[in-house]
């Protein structure tokens, strides 16, 4: 149960009740995230709706009660679903723009990290799935981080034998390489403070890694594309100035996806003259759609996602803090929390 910024304590609270449209799910698996990491450490604007509140998003589990009004899942189902659902009736969801919902912070959900948790009507109708035999909750349990990738990897526009540079290689860099190494790209450079993560990257797939603290990354990459810069350059850390290294890496006409969220109110600088007559394209990218979330599905059925580099820790649900520590020092990427 979380209080405020640092304060998280493990407590009995009730079960959830359910509506007739909602699913109570007995949760399997809990992932960690980065969202619930920075909501641990400063709060979020739009996670905490009111405290106290449970945190927790990515889950996989088994229907253990079903409303009368759902025809599509069944008690006993194994089932993972995404955090939130569009309403599909606001201005922005008319014009396809279902990841910005007028009605997104009354839609998401928060509360994995318990032993059971509610799925409201609007998730069970569009984002909950049931989970095929072959796969593990632990992989289910990526569904809506994946999901967010799908999108952000999607809007590049990654051209064949493009030359793709993606700084930060923690669960979200490290998803994003994996989807655009099967995009066609040519070569891959991934930066990052941590050794260790980049050699998971080189793993990955990644044709290039530079230290970022040892390495001038801008100057790299610009190396690596006869001075150019590179065709697409995701940015998947969330802070002002690996926006602007972003930007800065990026060839004339070239593309910069800001997929990481930087601290609300802060704002990062671009050169009016590159902006203009390099004619860049600056793209933010935020949240999942119902077709990202079941591209992701897919993703995960067909094994096409290498998960084990993603999901590097587990342990039990109440060391839950344990395990964000473990992310914040770089040496977790996601931790499986199992509740008892």
């Amino acid at each position: 149960m979380y209080y405020e910024p640092n304060v998280m304590k493990y407590e009995e609270t009730d079960i959830p009740e359910i509506d007739a449209g909602d699913v109570l799910v007995k949760v399997s698996v809990a992932l960690t995230c980065g969202t619930d990491l920075k909501t641990f450490k400063r709060g979020h604007p739009v996670v905490v709706q009111k405290l106290p509140m449970i945190l927790g998003h990515e889950f996989a589990g088994i229907a253990e009660k079903v409303g009368a009004k759902v025809t599509k899942f069944k008690k006993g189902m194994r089932v993972v679903a995404a955090n939130s659902a569009p309403c599909n009736e606001c201005f922005y969801c008319k014009r396809g723009r279902q990841n910005i919902c007028e009605h997104l912070n009354e839609n998401i959900i928060s509360g994995a990290y318990a032993e059971y948790i509610r799925v409201p009507e609007h998730i069970v109708r569009q984002n909950m799935y049931e989970i095929p035999s072959h796969l593990s909750f632990r992989d289910a349990a990526l569904l809506e981080p994946l999901a967010c990738v799908v999108h952000g990897a999607s809007i590049a526009n990654i051209g064949l034998g493009d030359t793709v540079a993606i700084i930060g290689s923690g669960p979200i860099g490290l998803l994003l390489l994996q989807l655009v190494k099967r995009s066609g790209s040519c070569r891959i450079v991934v930066t990052d403070l941590s050794q260790k993560r980049l050699e998971t990257a080189k793993a990955l797939g990644a044709d290039f890694t530079v230290k970022a603290e040892t390495e001038e990354q801008i100057r790299k990459v610009r190396e690596l594309t006869e001075g150019r810069g590179a065709d697409v350059v995701i940015e998947a850390v969330g802070q002002p100035k690996t926006w602007e290294a972003a930007i800065d890496m990026t060839r004339k006409a070239g593309t910069t996806v800001l997929f990481g969220g930087a601290p609300a109110g802060t704002k990062f600088s671009i050169d009016t003259r590159r902006f203009h007559y390099e004619e860049l394209t600056i793209k933010g990218v935020f949240h999942h759609t119902p077709l990202y979330v079941e591209k992701a599905l897919g993703l995960l059925k067909c094994g096409a996602i290498n998960t084990k580099a993603i999901i590097t820790h587990e342990m039990p649900l109440k060391g839950v803090v344990e395990a964000l520590k473990l992310m914040e020092t770089g040496e977790a990427n996601k931790v499986a929390i199992i509740p008892p």
